[in-house]
């Protein structure tokens, strides 16, 4: 199976609408990431048919499950979740927040030849990160345990905002330790069109803005 007819049956099978030139525009970031990746090290996943299931598949997954208008991807990395998400919903507000600054320029280069309009780029620490307008959902992928990630990126989220952490097998001794003042709203698992690998999508909310 081709790259293109894996993407296309992947977002069929998980319920999630892409016109042809959203498609298109997915394909070319994952060019785009095997083109930097070679100097950058951006990822471990190089085979073409498995950075169409491992990222492209898995970032695009999450969206049936937020409900939003704005996402700020934290330790965006190569742009993940942060830059499907955005080519899947060009009316969100996304801003990719990542430390490096070779990463930020991959993100800034992307953001560029792929024409997001939707997207910032900002290479600055989460937590040192005044954000202007605060976010519907801070979003995260392999970026820190639960309770670093929820306290460290408290001031990003927007009343009745949700914290969405990505995670592999179910995090339970991570949603043991979350810390006070923040809730688990619910875990979800997800099935991913050719991987057999656990997924959980863990949303939480902090106490008072449930």
């Amino acid at each position: 199976m081709t790259p293109a007819a894996r993407l296309e049956a992947g977002a069929a099978a998980l319920g999630i609408a892409l016109d042809t030139a959203t498609r298109e525009r997915l394909l070319a970031y994952c060019a785009l990431l095997a083109k930097w990746n070679r100097v950058y090290n951006l990822t471990a996943v190089r085979e073409p048919g498995a950075v169409i299931t491992h990222h492209l598949l898995d970032s695009l997954a999450v969206l049936p499950h937020l409900e939003t208008d704005s996402a700020a991807d934290v330790g965006s990395g190569g742009g993940l979740p942060g830059i499907p998400i955005a080519l899947a919903r060009p009316g969100w507000r996304v801003v990719l927040v990542e430390a490096s600054h070779k990463k930020a320029s991959f993100l800034t280069q992307a953001k560029i030849e792929l024409g997001l309009a939707n997207v910032e780029v900002v290479c600055e620490r989460v937590e040192r990160w005044v954000c202007p307008k605060p976010f519907g959902c801070v979003i995260s992928r392999a970026y820190a345990d639960l309770g670093e990630f929820v306290s460290g990126c408290a001031h990003l989220a927007a009343p009745g905002g949700t914290f969405a952490a990505m995670k592999g097998v179910y995090p339970y001794e991570e949603i043991a330790r979350l810390p006070a003042g923040f809730a688990l709203e619910r875990v979800v698992k997800i099935a991913l069109p050719g991987l057999g690998a656990a997924r959980h999508l863990v949303l939480v909310r902090a106490a008072g803005r449930l």
